[in-house]
């Protein structure tokens, strides 16, 4: 494809900074755009099994210590959630609940668990809901290192790991280039590497084996080393 057709479909703003990075390359250009989206595609496939993986640990644990419905009790009144710290948590759980019932599905807590967008995961390990779910869920990561005077794997450790991930799930939706170091204008892997390994590292701490759950899906060192050798 000419380029030019290629930057009428996609914006000259959004290949503009594939240009930059590539000296004003097209064909090299194209290539990097393609390679990024083959990056987010491979990264992504890691970051569903992931966060399958996380909310299935979570709703387990809770299960076993607020009951089987524990997700739509929460926003009930005098309920986990029912406090004004954790309005923002209850308004999202009572909208997915809502969703089921507009959609005409009956109720089953597999499907409310479903309609929870990453955040909401995330955010589990904030204080107050780390505090309103009874400070139970660090034992969803039973191979975390234990803590030392001058490093806690605390709730706030877990929080801001998955904040890291959050971040990047996001970034990886809206369309945004991940080829790229990060706050960088040129070519690189290293922060996709660290969020890569950051994934690999929690799914151990939940005493999973990574490389044989994603075994056929992990292709992203592969693609890292294709993007590195444009540079």
């Amino acid at each position: 494809m000419k380029f030019s057709t290629f930057e009428q479909a996609l914006s000259h703003e959004r290949l503009q900074r594939y240009l930059d990075a590539c000296g004003n390359d097209t064909r090299k250009a194209m290539t990097l755009y393609r390679y990024n989206l083959r990056l987010s595609q491979e990264m992504f496939t890691i970051l569903s099994c992931f966060e399958v993986t996380l909310r299935n640990a979570i709703d387990v644990k809770l299960r076993s210590t607020l009951g089987g419905d524990w997700l739509k009790d929460s926003f009930q009144a005098g309920r986990i959630f029912d406090t004004p710290r954790l309005a923002r948590t209850s308004n999202i759980v009572r909208g997915g609940y809502r969703r089921l019932q507009e959609q005409g599905k009956p109720y089953s807590h597999v499907g409310l668990i479903s309609e929870m967008e990453f955040g909401v995961w995330k955010h589990m390990f904030s204080r107050e809901q780390f505090a309103a779910t009874g400070r139970v869920l660090l034992r969803i990561f039973p191979n975390k290192p234990i803590s030392t005077p001058t490093m806690q794997y605390n709730h706030t450790y877990i929080f801001n790991e998955l904040y890291k991930i959050n971040t990047l799930r996001n970034r990886i939706a809206h369309h945004e280039p991940i080829c790229f170091d990060l706050g960088s204008v040129h070519i690189g892997t290293s922060y996709i590497i660290n969020q890569y390994n950051r994934l690999h590292t929690l799914f151990s701490w939940m005493g999973y084996d990574s490389s044989a759950m994603l075994y056929g899906l992990n292709h992203v060192q592969s693609v890292c080393k294709d993007i590195d050798n444009l540079i």
